[in-house]
């Protein structure tokens, strides 16, 4: 058994078992207070609420409570291993929900949703989460199979009035489009101009390349594969979401594809990008190698081929594109507006905060936080000088105290400029100084 194995099991078992528990937020130590909790003082804030509905916010967790939903049927890069395997993930995003950005999050693997062939049935997993709304004030879904996963999102996001976000969609090209933003800044090159190859048509595939095109590049410049290669207009095995991407194209495989373009996208499989395949892009090639754990081509090897920027899903390795920049920030803005809804104006505000961080000088006392979380970093000058942006640092780290409250600014910006905001904000800059601080103060508990 490896070290890590190990290590990893032991941390999940010790007492108590898992990663998260509920803890009271009100003292309940007395006979008056067990009043007030249960019994019979808790009857005011039921009918207060059944008169005034929009107290629930006021009288209970609801406003700081998201919903992470999975069927279990497309988790990390494990494939369809069933809602229970699938439970140490959510607890996971759990765990990050709260200590990045404060909110309370309980894992809900769900059973029963699924076909005759074990996939995801979307009708049923629909009816299910719509059940949630009256408990929680956001949802996020995670490790859901496409194509299953599309009409799922769209649908609960038409009937629910509470933002419904698909993590493993928009989380990854959240944070995927700031770091091609900043990437393309250090080799020169503009995104509209771009030729993209992306490796996986999965849910995280199309919906980054839908993304990117939203921020301004084009369709036309786009080579999808998956597992059978090249996406072209010749093949009559594609459904809707893929269809978009079908290129009137010769080129039929990944290395095919590969040649002369500027960004590589891999949300496939390790080890599917050799040195001679990033050595036929063109010059200052940008690769984002997300396969997890084993990245489509290791960051050595594909700078050793001539890559210019390369990013993985790793923290061991530069430029970490990793959801924790993304999810935590964004349902902390939606939370605090109130928000019915995460919009594409929203995402996009997101991904605009975390590519203008990069580009901010870090303040000494945020430095001296990242010089304990990353001390090979910090001792090599990665976050020093008025703008640290390098073929290193193309997007803010995960540790970087900045990041949720600039995220959450600009997506309560946002919500409340595109009308979705039922809780507006009066002074964004301020927010984002309180939000800094309340989770300042709840990470020193």
């Amino acid at each position: 058994m490896d070290q890590q194995k190990i290590e990893a099991l032991d941390y999940h078992a010790r007492e108590p078992h898992g990663k998260i528990r509920v803890e009271s937020t009100k003292p309940c130590l007395t006979a008056p207070e067990l009043s007030l909790a249960y019994t019979p003082g808790v009857a005011r804030p039921c009918l207060e609420i059944k008169e005034h509905p929009e107290t629930v916010w006021q009288y209970t967790w609801r406003g700081n409570a998201v919903a992470v939903v999975s069927d279990g049927t497309a988790v990390l890069g494990l494939g369809n291993i069933g809602p229970e395997a699938g439970m140490p993930v959510m607890e996971g995003k759990a765990v990050l929900f709260k200590r990045f950005a404060g909110i309370d999050a309980v894992p809900l693997c769900l059973g029963r949703v699924f076909d005759e062939r074990g996939r995801t049935d979307a009708a049923k997993l629909i009816a299910a989460v719509e059940t949630l709304e009256p408990t929680f004030g956001g949802i996020n879904l995670e490790d859901i199979g496409a194509p299953a996963c599309f009409e799922v999102e769209q649908t609960l996001k038409k009937t629910m009035n509470i933002p419904v976000f698909h993590d493993d969609q928009h989380g990854t090209a959240i944070i995927s489009l700031a770091a091609i933003l900043n990437a393309l800044k250090v080799v020169g090159k503009r995104l509209e101009e771009c030729r993209f190859v992306v490796a996986g048509a999965g849910a995280a595939g199309i919906s980054c390349s839908e993304f990117y095109i939203r921020a301004g590049a084009r369709r036309e410049n786009f080579l999808m594969c998956d597992s059978k290669g090249v996406i072209h207009t010749g093949r009559t095995d594609l459904n809707p979401e893929k269809r978009r991407f079908a290129a009137d194209t010769d080129r039929r495989t990944l290395a095919e594809a590969l040649k002369g373009a500027d960004v590589f996208l891999g949300l496939s499989v390790g080890n599917s990008v050799t040195p001679e395949m990033v050595a036929s892009m063109a010059p200052g090639a940008v690769i984002f190698a997300m396969a997890n754990p084993t990245p489509e081509i290791f960051p050595d090897v594909a700078m050793a081929a001539g890559a210019a920027v390369v990013g993985t899903g790793r923290s061991d390795f530069p430029n970490q594109i990793n959801n924790v920049l993304g999810f935590p920030g964004i349902f902390r803005g939606a939370l605090d507006t109130r928000a019915t809804d995460i919009n594409e104006e929203m995402k996009l505000a997101a991904s605009r905060a975390l590519a203008e961080l990069a580009s901010e000088p870090v303040p000494p006392e945020v430095r001296a936080e990242l010089a304990v979380a990353y001390p090979e970093d910090a001792a090599a000058g990665m976050f020093d000088g008025g703008n640290p942006l390098s073929r290193t640092y193309v997007s803010p780290k995960p540790f970087d105290t900045r990041v949720v409250p600039r995220v959450a600014r600009y997506v309560a910006e946002a919500a409340m400029q595109t009308g979705v905001a039922r809780n507006p904000i009066a002074d964004p800059a301020a927010y984002e100084r309180e939000v800094a601080a309340r989770i300042r103060a709840q990470n020193q508990r």
